[in-house]
């Protein structure tokens, strides 16, 4: 059940998950205390994010129509990723593997690997994804369940932000008495994230370990050839009309403290309303086994809509809809300069 949103109900337990992918919160989300940390005051550092920019990339990926697995345009598509990551001076690695999907289709996967500043020792990771569903099985209408998503949101907005990432430190390289990161950083998209079982099948045991297929074999094989994270940080859907990133249940788990110094850089960045202190769901998403297997703190920076009747990870979550019409720059900006917020303030 990839994204299941598992709300906690109280400090000593988390509420069973109900059948289907997630569950509604039917409380408030608890407001987590007021940090009045010193560090809440430093000034925003670094170049400014370009959201026009990686809104481009975003429609850029969506050109390639549909980038479902085993399809002409996932093939284009992951092709091009990896020539920007290397136009943006990123050494690249494709890390190819077939992988069974829930119905035991073979999916040929590619889980594409750019390092900035690869010599350095000290490294983060940025993940996403960068397959669409193949299924809008969320969709209002039953009609749409078996035509495949988009994935505007679902997928392309995560790239398109690393995307612009790796351009601007690649940019600064070559601008002179520019400011530079003292970090080297892994950019990684995973594949085969959205082939989780649909909600149409009735038989979901065993459905968690469907999802985030790339991710599970990358975390799983990681060989620690360059200096290794020191921790991770996973975009899901960064760029959604009205989205707020809450503290998702498996990042306070694995990673407070890297959750703790994002949603400080978002203050920090100006983009606190974005990053609300209050708690979410727990999501079963790329960043349980990079956790898990990898070892590598890792949180999920993922949308969170309480209020919203059909999913609380927004409207357009595994449907038709999620289109370019619903991206929003100012989502995009929110999370790009936040996360060169936490790059720049690296020592």
């Amino acid at each position: 059940m990839k994204k299941s949103h598992l709300i906690m109900l109280s400090i000593a337990a988390i509420a069973a998950v109900a059948a289907g992918l997630y569950l509604f919160n039917t409380q408030h989300p608890t407001p987590v205390s007021p940090n009045t940390d010193d560090l809440d005051k430093v000034e925003p550092v670094g170049p400014q994010f370009l959201a026009d920019s990686a809104y481009a990339y975003c429609e850029a990926q969506c050109a390639f129509g549909p980038r479902t697995m085993n399809s002409e345009a996932h093939e284009k598509c992951g092709e091009w990723i990896a020539a920007r990551f290397r136009q943006f001076g990123c050494t690249v690695e494709q890390q190819k593997v077939d992988v069974n999907g829930y119905d035991g289709t073979t999916l040929h996967a590619t889980n594409i690997i750019a390092r900035h500043n690869p010599e350095a020792q000290k490294r983060i990771l940025i993940c996403t994804h960068w397959d669409s569903r193949p299924w809008a099985d969320n969709d209002p209408d039953s009609l749409n369940w078996k035509k495949p998503v988009m994935a505007a949101n679902d997928g392309a907005s995560g790239v398109a932000v690393m995307l612009e990432l790796a351009r601007l430190l690649n940019t600064q390289l070559s601008t002179p008495n520019s400011q530079q990161p003292s970090i080297g950083i892994d950019f990684v998209c995973f594949d085969a994230e959205d082939w989780g079982t649909p909600q149409w099948e009735e038989d979901q045991t065993g459905s968690t370990d469907t999802w985030a297929l790339g991710a599970q074999y990358w975390a799983r094989n990681y060989a620690n050839d360059n200096a290794k994270p020191s921790y991770g940080i996973l975009l899901d859907m960064v760029g959604g009309e009205g989205a707020q990133f809450y503290h998702e249940g498996n990042s306070k788990q694995y990673a407070p403290e890297v959750l703790k110094r994002v949603w400080r850089a978002a203050r920090q960045a100006g983009y606190g309303s974005f990053f609300p202190r209050k708690d979410g769901g727990m999501v079963t998403d790329d960043h349980v086994p990079v956790n898990q297997f990898a070892e590598i703190p890792t949180i999920d920076i993922i949308p969170y809509y309480p209020n919203c009747p059909t999913s609380s990870f927004g409207p357009t979550w595994h449907t038709i809809n999620d289109t370019m019409e619903h991206i929003d720059r100012s989502t995009l900006q929110a999370v790009g300069q936040t996360l060169i917020q936490v790059i720049y303030t690296e020592k």
